[in-house]
């Protein structure tokens, strides 16, 4: 048994917690901000999640997946919303699988409910890292009343975000460290059900109003609303508006009139919630190493902070806890160093390609999924898996319903814009695109 200390309690370290606890290991979870079983510490700045293939695989493995279950909302499809209201519907497979949206709240407060139930977990609120001894795995923590305490562990997983104190101290040795924002911020927009509790609209599908430069997206709650974000730039361009020149009532209501008037019906305060929620960044972190010595990793956020464009950073956490469960079967309890160097040697060319694969997806949301050129490309694909399931699998469907190394789908997924940019240059394909010819020119290329 060793004694381990977990830096950040929400979605990843609460259930890394389960994993260790239950391998026999005594667990202190350490997190900055208060309980969120107490208090609603993501109010006005979430971002509805979804649980994916990968997230199932890790969540049955800590033995929560029936508990995670009861609050999700299956989700099989995206529906478009173009300027004029008009809608389409596209699903994520031709097998009619799905996604799962979930609360961030609620899903962070399941799993500290689920961690709380074992004897040898304990739950720490209110505590900030303030410095992190690497050599003896010690962590320093103030509390919200400035009460100082040192703690010593035998490891110490730094799950504590973006902005991961734990990786800061790391930082301070022979570590490399990238730190990008992109240009787009984003505001919560929560979508109301009607007065009955039924949802205003279909909630098995992911919503979303491309606009190019910006875009609005909702995914559906199990009380019938939907918890919505605008992504939209931080700086305004010559050809698209941004946060700073959309700051007044007025301006507000003219924005969304213009550009999303389908949802103002939907979203009577949609202009007031605008103006009273908090503008937060979209930020990519990438490091290296993950890992120091036999004392100390990262896990989540911590190593490798995502976009949620792809609704696969919670799910790459959820799979670096599976992967270093797995590595402790295989290498054993006692032999951490062979266990860490293993897990940041495995997972950091992952965290690298989910980084990768979540900007393309953002493109794809944000300027592709209203093009006919690409609604074509997704049929074909379609008919292709349909007829050769053992040669074409899209590269959505690698990612979300399967267990596919993100590195490996990245790849794969190149490959196939590469035959794909030639199959939509045929001539007449728009007529001829379920033909045998236009069949038998992509899978010549695999």
């Amino acid at each position: 048994m060793k004694n381990i200390t977990i830096v950040g309690g929400g979605l990843v370290g609460s259930l890394l917690a389960i994993f260790l606890a239950k391998r026999g290991h005594k667990v202190n979870v350490y997190e900055r901000r208060a309980d969120p079983r107490s208090t609603d510490v993501y109010a006005g700045r979430s971002i509805n999640l979804v649980v994916s293939h990968r997230g199932w695989t890790a969540l049955r493995a800590a033995g929560v997946e029936e508990s995670v279950k009861q609050i999700v909302v299956p989700v099989y499809a995206r529906m478009m919303h173009d300027r004029q209201g008009n809608l389409n519907k596209v699903p994520y497979s031709i097998d009619n699988k799905a996604i799962f949206s979930v609360s961030r709240g609620e899903l962070n407060r399941r799993l500290l409910i689920e961690a709380e139930k074992l004897p040898n977990v304990t739950l720490h609120f209110d505590q900030r890292c303030m410095d992190v001894d690497l050599e003896n795995a010690t962590c320093i923590f103030e509390s919200v009343v400035g009460m100082v305490a040192e703690v010593k562990a035998d490891v110490v997983f730094g799950s504590d975000g973006a902005f991961s104190a734990v990786r800061s101290k790391m930082m301070m040795g022979r570590f490399s460290y990238s730190q990008e924002y992109i240009e787009h911020d984003y505001k919560e927009v929560a979508f109301p059900a009607n007065a009955d509790g039924t949802p205003k609209m279909d909630p098995q599908c992911l919503h979303i109003w491309p606009r190019q430069h910006y875009m609005m997206m909702g995914l559906a709650n199990q009380d019938g609303g939907f918890t919505g974000t605008l992504f939209m730039q931080h700086n305004a361009t010559a050809s698209s508006p941004g946060f700073d020149t959309v700051r007044t009532e007025a301006e507000a209501h003219a924005f969304f009139k213009a550009h999303f008037a389908d949802a103002m019906p939907i979203v009577p305060d949609l202009v007031d919630q605008y103006m009273r929620n908090p503008q937060s960044n979209l930020v990519i972190v990438r490091c290296d190493p993950w890992t120091y010595k036999d004392k100390v990793a990262l896990i989540g956020d911590a190593a490798h902070a995502i976009v949620p464009f792809y609704g696969e950073g919670m799910n790459s956490g959820y799979e670096d806890c599976k992967v270093l469960n797995d590595l402790l079967d295989q290498y054993g309890d006692d032999n951490w160093g062979e266990v860490l160097h293993h897990y940041g040697k495995q997972r950091k060319p992952n965290g690298d390609a989910i980084a990768d694969l979540s900007m393309r997806n953002f493109v794809e949301m944000r300027d592709l999924v209203a093009d006919p050129q690409f609604i074509l490309r997704k049929k074909i694909e379609g008919r292709l898996q349909a007829n050769h399931p053992d040669q074409w699998l899209p590269l959505y469907s690698q990612v979300k319903f399967t267990d596919t190394a993100y590195v490996d789908a990245l790849s794969e997924g190149r490959r196939h814009d590469a035959i794909m940019e030639r199959v939509l240059a045929m001539p007449d394909i728009e007529k001829k695109w379920e033909s045998a010819e236009v069949e038998r020119f992509a899978l010549g290329m695999l």
